[in-house]
């Protein structure tokens, strides 16, 4: 990795990788990420050994707190999101999102096109603010959180635009498994390793058959994507964010540690 990466990675064994998103202050994402996260892809899909990839946090309030809302300084012409999440979910690999802190937003679109996901009870808070910001999610939350937790369950985290904690994620089947957060790594740990011992063959045959009846069409990815970068255009989500960018959206503070609570919140 670049020393400008937004992740660290460490090779705990040939078949395991640990992926750390390090981006202060609050772990924003934005299109240098996908594009990192491309070619991280890249890599992954070029070792023959690797078998099973754990992503994390270096920020234990922040896990990827959401995409920068700030017009980018110049055009973009490298991977998308949805580009990287359809890779990831059809590559051989195994990957695991382990959550402590904020993942709301693309963060927890992120998680969500990990194979599993494992939360602290204590640090952990998932969200999909996108439509109290005034724009639609783009990143796949519309397709892949109704295969999960049914839709109106769906509706209630999207159209609601709230914080949910780990225990209410996994009661809906959001994550696998809320965890007390002094256990979280430890178990991360044992899922991985175990899964690490195995042959690659049988892993890759298995979660090939999994994907047939548990992902998206790539037709429904792309409309959810199309919406989203319609609503960036819309006047009314422009002046919704210019007042949310105002109150403090993307500093580190009280509006970003509680912004389900806030996007609520009368100016």
């Amino acid at each position: 990795m670049s020393a400008d990466s937004p992740f660290r990675l460490s090779r705990r064994s040939p078949s395991y990788w640990r992926i750390t998103f390090d981006m202060p202050p609050i772990n924003l994402v934005d299109y240098a990420v996908f594009a990192a996260l491309g070619d991280l892809v890249d890599q992954m899909e070029a070792d023959d050994e690797l078998k099973v990839v754990v992503f994390d946090s270096a920020d234990p309030d922040f896990f990827l707190a959401h995409f920068d809302l700030m017009p980018p300084k110049e055009s973009y012409t490298g991977p998308t999101w949805l580009d990287v999440a359809a890779r990831m979910a059809r590559s051989r690999i195994i990957t695991i999102a382990s959550i402590r802190g904020r993942a709301r937003g693309v963060g927890s679109e992120f998680a969500l096109a990990c194979d599993m996901r494992f939360a602290s009870k204590e640090k952990a808070v998932l969200g999909q603010p996108e439509v109290g910001a005034g724009i639609t999610p783009g990143g796949g939350a519309t397709e892949r959180l109704p295969l999960l937790v049914g839709r109106g369950r769906a509706l209630e985290i999207i159209a609601g635009a709230d914080d949910f904690d780990a225990e209410t994620a996994e009661r809906y089947g959001w994550i696998n498994r809320a965890l007390p957060d002094a256990e979280l790594d430890a178990h991360v740990e044992r899922v991985a390793t175990r899964i690490a011992s195995f042959d690659r063959k049988p892993l890759a045959e298995v979660k090939a058959l999994v994907n047939r009846s548990t992902l998206p069409t790539q037709a429904d990815l792309t409309a959810g994507q199309d919406t989203f970068r319609t609503s960036l255009t819309w006047p009314e989500a422009h002046e919704r964010i210019r007042r949310l960018l105002q109150r403090g959206m993307q500093q580190r503070g009280d509006l970003e540690y509680h912004l389900g609570e806030r996007l609520a919140d009368s100016d």
